[in-house]
């Protein structure tokens, strides 16, 4: 096992690893990384020698393998933690959708390679195999960001502020919606300032 760092993005009770098996493109690879920056995975592991051999982390243009480890692994298994849930994330007959899904809170999401799939032994050792329903498959850092995502969109604990989007966006990005034109975005936003006021005030 060898690793490029061993700082942690957070001290959250919440843990999530990204394992990738045998990834082929480094881009691929640096896409999976920002990913992990983006959504609070505290570590990525992988298996296999091609990425080694490839130019890294091409996609990482926000250098985060200088916070969250990126860690070789011959065995993927090898990576749980634990109380960890392994969750299979490919195209496998009898998988579940991800919209239909609920995630665990503490989870290694094993993800196939580019040019194949994730072994059948590695499937029957899964609490849960996952599937993106598009039609074609998805680029392995796309299915990465869109599975964290979905995670993200189904718990209670995103930020709804603007100090998320100030902290977040470009130095250059000084934009503000000035007005909502979509009327249930609109009540939604007004029905979440309301309530922001009622927190405070209590």
């Amino acid at each position: 096992m060898s690793e490029n760092k061993t700082t942690s993005v957070t001290d959250s009770t919440t843990r999530t690893i990204i394992a990738l098996t045998n990834p082929k493109s480094s881009s691929n690879v640096g896409g999976a990384m920002r990913a992990a920056g983006c959504y609070d995975a505290q570590k990525v592991v992988y298996s296999g020698d091609r990425f080694n051999r490839a130019v890294r982390l091409a996609a990482d243009t926000q250098k985060v393998h200088e916070i969250v480890p990126l860690v070789h692994y011959e065995d993927l298994l090898t990576a749980l933690e634990p109380g960890m849930k392994l969750v299979c994330v490919d195209l496998i007959e009898g998988a579940i959708p991800l919209p239909n899904f609920e995630h665990p809170e503490n989870a290694m999401y094993l993800f196939g390679p580019e040019d194949g799939t994730i072994k059948q032994q590695v499937i029957n050792k899964a609490d849960a195999v996952v599937y993106i329903p598009t039609i074609g498959c998805m680029n392995l850092a796309a299915s990465v960001n869109v599975v964290l995502y979905d995670k993200l969109a189904k718990s209670q604990q995103h930020q709804l502020d603007n100090d998320l989007i100030k902290k977040s966006r470009d130095r250059n990005n000084k934009i503000k919606v000035k007005e909502l034109k979509y009327q249930k975005n609109a009540i939604k936003e007004a029905k979440r300032l309301e309530l922001e006021k009622l927190n405070a005030s209590n």
